[in-house]
């Protein structure tokens, strides 16, 4: 029998992934992560982007979306607590590519009360959340 551990992914709205899974991947701010079991502890920052799960030696695979987070790795349970996840089925190419326009605007006019750090954090969050959108329609195309 293959090792496995514990995954609980949570946002601040809902718990979206608890259950057992032989590997996950993360998308730290100093690089992608791959978690397998009996790994060693650390702490790390999480940048917008996507989490893969693997929840099964066949391959099959739980993608999740993350707007950030933070990931605690202990030798039997990892730990993701993002700011914002959201399930691949569950994300809208419409509303991502809204948010990348409402950001690109901010950004181009610029008023005396404007902050630079949020609408450039919008920016970042919505062209991951595309990125996942069209990585995943490749692999589904395939």
């Amino acid at each position: 029998m293959a090792m496995t551990f514990h995954v609980d992914i949570v946002s601040a709205e809902e718990s979206i992934y608890s259950g057992t899974a032989h590997m996950l991947v993360a998308p730290a701010e100093q690089g992608e992560v791959g978690i397998l079991p009996r790994h060693s502890q650390f702490v790390a920052l999480l940048k917008p982007g996507e989490i893969r799960v693997k929840v099964s030696e066949s391959g099959e695979e739980h993608h999740i979306f993350i707007s950030g987070g933070l990931l605690e790795v202990q030798p039997h349970v990892v730990t993701v607590l993002a700011d914002t996840a959201i399930r691949a089925k569950d994300l809208d190419e419409a509303e991502a590519l809204e948010a990348k326009q409402r950001a690109e605007d901010a950004l181009a006019n610029r008023k005396a009360d404007f902050d630079y750090a949020k609408a450039q954090s919008e920016l970042i969050e919505a062209a991951a959340r595309l990125r996942m959108i069209q990585k995943l329609r490749k692999s589904t195309n395939q």
